[in-house]
């Protein structure tokens, strides 16, 4: 009988699971007769996510067959709508239809989704980046402004949540605008902390200040939103904000299936995995990337990135295969940090360590941000078996080499 390891999501944690699941039964002489991997995905992509904030979506998407199909993987398109822990049992929507797919060792890897708190207009008149069709329906939204009736705040943006998205959506508007028609843009980048990028460190903010000062983008922090409508928003300071844009990039939190889990989650909504990617007090169950939460060296957790997803899918589909068939698993341990948050025309910032030490600014920066999310961050997409195989191995990559920490 065909045992099944089922792997929830075709992210980054879910693609890399998958991949490095069916890389450890090649290694181990397993065939898809006797354990088939199959991965449930809402769509028929692998979103590079990192990228939504971009004015040219044409490569952000890559076809999950197009890795999947050359190693042997099975894809079921549907969104994912309930667990059955008890009798391994994974239920699925498509469309009108539910159906049920049975497993015996499961990936939980369906990462995080942008917070919507229940503010007046929020759902009916914000854009976000957060998926590839919201961050389409920006673009096009914006390339339709010069049609519409002229306003105070035709081409004024206002971007909600200074962290890393909002600041890389902020200064990729203003180009946007411009290229809508826009003579005169105006972009605002609005947070309730007291200072833009406020996860980032003093160096980094100040790198981050001088770029939105050159790029002419304005801000308001120390603010909350009470209102938007589609003429623009309401300050909790009362001041209103013509704007026919408005971006919301305020917060992350774990896919909301977390909660069918019999675990404490953190504050995030994320499940606690060991060093193994094995959700704790669970067996045959694994989780990695945005919905989990793993201890990545001896002190820091990991963050809601590509950077930790990627290679906790990799440890978590090896493992998965080890726990299955009897093998030594491997721990994961990520010895190193880096942050690389673009900054439009201006540049980049880089960063190094979890006190994110500025190690390069501007055009150096950029470039090594476009090798990440570029190249770095893809599938191979050859179709070659060998190759996709090879990319999955359960190993940490270290930092492009110009900006490698010392030994």
């Amino acid at each position: 009988m065909t045992a099944r390891i089922l792997v929830l999501g075709g992210g980054f944690a879910g693609l890399w699971s998958a991949v490095g699941a069916a890389r450890a039964l090649d290694e181990f002489g397993i065939g898809p007769e006797a354990v088939q991997v199959t991965v449930v995905n809402r769509d028929q992509w692998h979103s590079i996510r990192v990228r939504n904030y971009e004015p040219d979506l044409n490569s952000v998407r890559v076809p999950l067959a197009e890795v999947l199909d050359p190693i042997d993987v099975d894809l079921v398109t549907g969104e994912v709508v309930g667990i059955d822990f008890a009798s391994r049992q994974v239920t699925y929507s498509t469309g009108a239809a539910h159906r049920s797919i049975s497993y015996d060792r499961l990936v939980f890897a369906l990462g995080s989704r942008l917070v919507r708190p229940d503010i007046p207009g929020l759902g009916e008149f914000a854009f976000d980046v957060d998926t590839y069709d919201g961050a389409a329906w920006l673009n096009n939204h914006i390339q339709s402004l010069s049609a519409q009736p002229r306003s105070p705040g035709q081409y004024t943006a206002l971007v909600v949540g200074a962290g890393l998205t909002g600041i890389e959506a902020a200064t990729e508007l203003l180009g946007k605008l411009r290229a809508a028609g826009a003579a005169a843009p105006r972009v605002i980048l609005a947070d309730h902390q007291p200072r833009v990028g406020s996860d980032m460190g003093d160096a980094a903010c100040h790198v981050i200040g001088e770029a939105l000062a050159s790029l002419g983008v304005a801000t308001r922090t120390g603010v909350a939103i009470s209102a938007i409508d589609r003429f623009g928003a309401t300050l909790s300071t009362g001041e209103k904000i013509p704007a026919a844009t408005i971006v919301w990039c305020a917060g992350m939190r774990a896919n909301p299936l977390t909660e069918l889990f019999p675990v404490r989650r953190d504050r995030f909504g994320r499940v606690p995995v060991d060093h193994f990617m094995r959700v704790e007090g669970m067996c045959d169950t694994f989780a990695a990337g945005d919905a989990a939460s793993a201890l990545v060296d001896d002190r820091h957790n990991s963050v809601m990135s590509c950077q930790h997803a990627r290679p906790m899918g990799r440890f978590a589909g090896h493992n998965v295969v080890c726990d299955l068939v009897g093998k030594p698993m491997l721990p994961l341990r990520i010895d190193w940090y880096t942050t690389i948050l673009d900054l439009g025309p201006w540049g980049a910032v880089y960063t190094e360590g979890w006190d994110r030490r500025v190690v390069a600014t501007g055009a150096a920066a950029k470039r090594t941000k476009q090798l990440i999310n570029c190249e770095r961050i893809y599938p191979p997409r050859s179709g070659d078996r060998r190759q996709i195989l090879d990319a999955a191995a359960p190993v940490v990559q270290t930092p492009p080499p110009q900006f490698r920490p010392p030994e």
